[in-house]
């Protein structure tokens, strides 16, 4: 893979299922944090909340990887052997 640049289609697909993991922690998480918020335990469902919103910002960024994967210019890759 290295030697002949990266094969697009499975890097859209390995990020895709990280995407996925991700999407299911963040909806783990949102429960956790209601239930924490039911429980009274506001400082727990504060922290819960936050990551829960770092996760969304995640899946974001990995979105926004994917789109670039169609922006680079083949002029712009160079192949380097090791």
């Amino acid at each position: 893979m290295c030697e002949g640049g990266i094969n697009t289609g499975q890097m859209k697909l390995a990020v895709a299922m990280v995407n996925d993991s991700l999407a299911l922690s963040q909806q783990w998480l949102e429960q956790l944090h209601h239930l924490a918020d039911h429980g009274n335990r506001a400082a727990t469902s504060a922290d819960l909340a936050q990551v829960t919103v770092m996760l969304g910002e995640a899946r974001e960024k990995l979105e926004g990887a994917v789109e670039k994967l169609h922006l680079t210019d083949s002029s712009d890759v160079s192949v380097e052997r090791l």
